[in-house]
């Protein structure tokens, strides 16, 4: 490690004053350049245990790409052609039969969407139907008969 650099995992004065105005700045930027200060010579070997564990994550992934190439989600050939066509022939089959359940669940969706619709129409126009019945007027009147003078005392305070 370069022990001439200014900013080193040691009490120098600049890293010192880099940790305080980290503390006046925002807290955990302080805490930070301690914890650089103290364990920041351990840093080469954290870098490189993380790097070791992140090719050994991404070769996993790259073995399951593999996999999925082999078993036709890729370009990959077996060297059988006689298997390779019969595969192709077989996922174009697939394929053909996934358009058609997409076109069949839209259809659906359609039709369930419209009978939605229609039970909808139908609750509603029930309900101004019942609506309509409870406020029309319940009064009858004979034929000749005047109808009855609503005013009264106390029915209404303008005429009051």
């Amino acid at each position: 490690m370069n022990t001439s650099a200014l900013i080193r995992p040691a009490w120098t004065p600049a890293t010192i004053a880099l940790m305080v105005i980290g503390f006046m700045v925002f807290w955990p930027l302080g805490f930070a350049m301690l914890a650089y200060i103290i364990w920041g010579d351990r840093l080469e070997g954290f870098k490189r245990d993380v790097n070791r564990a992140t090719d050994g994550i991404f070769a996993g992934c790259r073995r399951s790409s593999d996999k999925a190439a082999r078993w036709g989600h890729g370009s990959a050939h077996t060297g059988n052609v006689a298997f390779d066509d019969w595969r192709e022939k077989e996922l174009e089959r697939l394929a053909e039969e996934r358009r058609k359940l997409d076109e069949m669940l839209t259809e659906f969706d359609d039709y369930a969407r419209e009978l939605r619709r229609a039970k909808d129409q139908d609750e509603f126009d029930r309900f101004m139907a019942q609506r309509n019945k409870h406020t029309a007027p319940t009064t009858t009147t004979e034929p000749g008969d005047k109808p009855a003078s609503k005013r009264g005392k106390g029915t209404n305070l303008l005429d009051d």
